[in-house]
């Protein structure tokens, strides 16, 4: 059953269930279903196996890097998994939506997906019927922030052998100041946008504890900044001239060379609470096309890193993108019809293979089809596989089924409605 699903997911316009199973021979949607949402294989052993082979792929390169992203799939009603109001990115809107958290692997132009989590709101996990329903394991019930599932993605890839030499996330990672810090700690060099409003020390602040100046009160306890105050990235920004301002070509795409604008500043972050601040590399970016689009970027690479080398690594972050795209457009990543738990998982998981496979093929004819992309490969796919659907006749019976399921669909609609108006 995962060769019709993965196959499903090549083949079907639309990768639900009943799509998958008007194309791919000897199936049907109820066997599919069950497959996401009951079988008892491990979607983690999939992932991990999928992250190790990437990373076997990418092994030496010192461009590796591991990709942290959040994307949101609209739905309806309260009954799938972790189902919320929450921040819809794909809509640019508060929006009911499961959202999950993924974690790529990439290396000089090519990605794949090698993790995800499932994100489970406090309203989710405050309420264990809906979570029984759902059937959310008894350990994945606790709440645990985005930021919070990406530093365990982290540490799951170096715990199982994943090779990469820095992490890379957006601004809404960079804001969780307690996140850096876990990763520095970890010993992970880092290169992480942050917001227009993060605050930074241009000296060092020194923090130490003032001495007591009187018998009376308590005695200080929190340490205290000895030097300037902090300001704010973007004020600091706009007094810097003109000449400041260096520009630097960072990677080719297929429209040109990507050129940008950039300033960098060594600079101290301190939460007000440690002993001492940090020093890290402070990279600001503008396009050259549109200067007001200004990107700011927090790394701890080490001190003597070149700039040309920090532009590169912060560009990076465009792979994660692109791949929860293809993800998307090709192999249906946001077409699901489940609602557990497990469904959710088991289906990413497929996903994450489908994407292994197509960088697979890329690399194997990189040489003769430099240019081969994940659709054509999929539309190769779809001529190559076996289908069930080849005839006329084939499509006039799928077409009959659909419309019974579809009049089935609306005369239960019609008494369920029956129902409530006789009440």
């Amino acid at each position: 059953m995962s060769r019709a699903y993965l196959a499903g997911l090549f083949q079907a316009e639309k990768r639900n269930m009943e799509r998958i199973a008007e194309v791919v021979p000897a199936t049907d949607d109820q066997a599919l279903q069950h497959f996401l949402s009951y079988s008892p294989w491990s979607h983690r052993e999939v992932m991990d196996h999928v992250a190790l082979d990437v990373s076997e792929r990418f092994a030496g390169s010192p461009n590796t890097c591991l990709i942290l992203d959040e994307s949101a799939f609209p739905k309806k009603g309260r009954a799938s998994a972790g189902v919320a109001r929450q921040w819809c990115g794909r809509l640019g809107k508060v929006e009911n939506c499961q959202v999950g958290v993924f974690a790529a692997l990439a290396s000089e132009g090519e990605v794949a997906l090698t993790d995800a989590r499932l994100y489970l709101p406090e309203a989710w996990v405050n309420d264990p019927a809906r979570c029984n329903r759902a059937k959310i394991p008894e350990e994945e019930r606790q709440y645990r922030s985005k930021a919070r599932l990406a530093l365990e993605m982290v540490r799951h890839a170096r715990r199982i052998g994943v090779s990469f030499v820095w992490v890379g996330a957006d601004s809404f990672y960079g804001a969780d100041g307690a996140f850096l810090r876990a990763l520095e700690a970890d010993g992970e060099v880092f290169v992480v946008d942050v917001k227009a409003s993060q605050r930074i020390y241009l000296e060092d602040p020194r923090p130490r504890v003032p001495p007591r100046r009187s018998r009376r009160g308590r005695a200080p306890k929190r340490p205290k900044a000895q030097g300037p105050d902090s300001v704010r990235v973007d004020a600091w920004v706009r007094e810097q001239p003109e000449e400041s301002w260096t520009r630097l070509t960072y990677r080719d795409s297929t429209k040109g060379p990507l050129t940008v604008e950039v300033l960098h500043r060594r600079v101290w972050l301190w939460d007000k609470r440690e002993p001492r601040a940090h020093c890290w590399h402070l990279v600001v970016r503008r396009s050259v096309r549109a200067p007001q689009e200004i990107k700011y970027t927090l790394t701890n690479a080490p001190a003597d890193t070149r700039l040309e080398r920090l532009v590169y690594m912060q560009g990076q972050r465009y792979w994660v993108e692109r791949s929860l795209q293809e993800a998307k457009s090709e192999v249906g990543m946001d077409q699901y019809q489940v609602r557990l738990w497990q469904g959710w998982h088991h289906h990413m998981a497929m996903v994450m293979m489908a994407l292994l496979f197509m960088l697979e093929v890329r690399q194997t004819h990189r040489s003769e089809l430099p240019l081969l992309s994940a659709n054509d490969i999929r539309q190769v796919l779809a001529v190559l596989l076996p289908r069930a659907n080849v005839t006329f006749e084939d499509i006039c019976v799928q077409l009959v089924k659909r419309h019974q399921k579809r009049a089935a669909a609306i005369a239960w609609f019609h008494r369920k409605s029956n129902q409530y108006s006789e009440l």
